[in-house]
């Protein structure tokens, strides 16, 4: 059974103060040869932080500072990389999206990881909140469904320096039960209804963040725990996500 607790939001803007303050010491990564790049894009990325912390959503400073360690422009196609530290989402083709940094790091904030858990991401994408993932700590395992960006994310984030995240090109919506139970999982396109498969992927203590909701519309981020009572859900606002593709199981629903 899952008990909800509702909080009010106006249209279009995630309300949720996130009180979890995720902590953690800085992932290593591999230095790469394309580091030289990095301060060409130091002023926008300044001023894409300042602008995250302004926002005052209750981000801590640890997630703020995995966010502003993962260089974006590694992660957008070259026709938007000038556009990469604008905190606004970006079209990665396929029809799919990069995040907006924002959602990336309250997304990131609402799931309460430690350094050292392990946490799978349905959507891979370019590989961008794989990264952050990656930033604070976590061993992540990512499935993303569309062969094309399975295999640029994983270039991307190889190329960026960070090699020990597991990628699968799958269906997302089954997760990846040959790994579980994770501490977290984090979903990065919106299904119609909440995975039973991710739920019974997730630890005692675990979180899920999902966006659920019908596509072309806004849909509802939910943080969902699971305990040894059960499912807490908790509704975290109004966010606008690209649909999950794939077989979703209408016993499931």
């Amino acid at each position: 059974m899952i008990r909800a607790g509702a909080r009010l939001v106006r249209c279009g803007v995630l309300m949720a103060v996130l009180l979890l303050a995720a902590c953690g010491e800085p992932a290593s990564r591999t230095p790469t040869a394309d580091d030289r790049d990095v301060g060409v894009y130091a002023e926008r990325r300044s001023k894409l932080m300042a602008e995250i912390r302004a926002s005052e959503r209750g981000i801590s400073e640890p997630v703020l500072a995995a966010v502003e360690r993962v260089d974006r422009h590694r992660f957008v196609r070259p026709e938007n990389v000038n556009e990469a530290y604008e905190n606004r989402p970006l079209p990665i083709g396929e029809g799919q999206t990069i995040s907006q940094p924002l959602i990336v790091a309250m997304m990131t904030e609402a799931l309460g990881i430690s350094p050292g858990d392990r946490v799978l991401e349905i959507g891979t994408g370019s590989g961008y909140q794989a990264a952050v993932l990656a930033e604070m700590g976590a061993k992540v395992y990512s499935v993303e469904i569309i062969p094309p960006l399975a295999g640029w994310s994983e270039e991307n984030l190889r190329d960026a320096g960070y090699e020990g995240i597991e990628q699968r090109t799958d269906d997302g919506y089954f997760g990846w039960e040959d790994e579980a139970p994770f501490d977290g999982i984090i979903v990065t396109a919106a299904p119609d209804h909440v995975p039973q498969p991710l739920i019974r992927q997730l630890k005692v203590g675990g979180r899920m963040i999902v966006p659920v909701g019908p596509p072309g519309f806004y849909q509802t981020l939910w943080q969902i725990e699971q305990t040894a009572d059960g499912v807490v859900a908790e509704n975290l606002g109004l966010v606008r996500f690209v649909p999950l593709t794939g077989e979703m199981s209408a016993e499931d629903s």
